[in-house]
């Protein structure tokens, strides 16, 4: 493999992870709160909603629902407009949060609902607002679950990035498409392919680390 392949490879690596943390970054901030509002908003829930719950619900799984190649072809005039272009791997940020956060608000929602509705009560019971049960309950009662989501929501958006380069997107995928399949280049394709299963397995361990590490029911 030559050096200049080496150095494609590096700014491949670079790209891909450039677009999975800021895209996991952002996904987790519209994310985070719609997962808890989802849950607040339940029947028989802190702040009851069903009509708002219901809609939230809804549209989250309508985007949930449409495959990330079709969405990022889709967004295509949206990321045009917001991200000034759309290719590349800054313009592919903007395709894979919207593909991400409807994931994320669903797995916070999932974290929350495993804190025990005792605790939650308790804190009600004591005068607690809405807030001060979020924050100082709900959020860090669920942080081992959160943690695991969040790694699995990481390596999800790992996956897309790469698929993202089938149309222009960048990263190690359109490394492993433009000189892998269409050159026939195997070695190339090899490496990448390589890469990305010891990113996912490092973002696993971390993620599955952390949420032992920050359970206190298992000390």
């Amino acid at each position: 493999m030559t050096s200049g392949m080496l150095a494609e490879i590096g700014k491949g690596i670079y790209e891909t992870l450039y677009m999975t943390v800021l895209s996991t970054g952002i996904a987790y901030m519209i994310g985070l709160p719609l997962g808890v509002l989802l849950l607040i908003t339940r029947k028989g829930n802190i702040r009851p909603c069903p009509w708002l719950n219901t809609c939230l619900g809804t549209a989250i799984n309508i985007l949930r629902s449409v495959p990330f190649l079709i969405l990022m072809i889709f967004v295509i005039p949206l990321t045009r407009l917001v991200m000034g272009r759309s290719y590349g791997s800054f313009a592919t940020i903007l395709p894979l949060t919207i593909a991400a956060f409807p994931f994320v608000s669903r797995m916070v929602e999932s974290a929350l609902s495993e804190v025990d509705g005792g605790v939650v009560e308790a804190a009600r019971s004591m005068g607690s607002t809405t807030m001060q049960v979020i924050v100082k309950v709900l959020l860090p009662e669920a942080v081992p679950s959160l943690l695991s989501g969040a790694a699995i929501t990481t390596t999800n958006i790992l996956g897309y990035s790469a698929m993202a380069g089938a149309i222009g997107g960048g990263g190690l995928g359109a490394l492993a498409i433009n000189y892998g399949y269409y050159r026939y280049n195997t070695e190339v394709m090899f490496v990448c392919i390589v890469i990305l299963v010891i990113m996912v397995q490092g973002i696993q361990y971390i993620g599955t680390k952390g949420s032992i590490l920050c359970d206190h029911r298992i000390r």
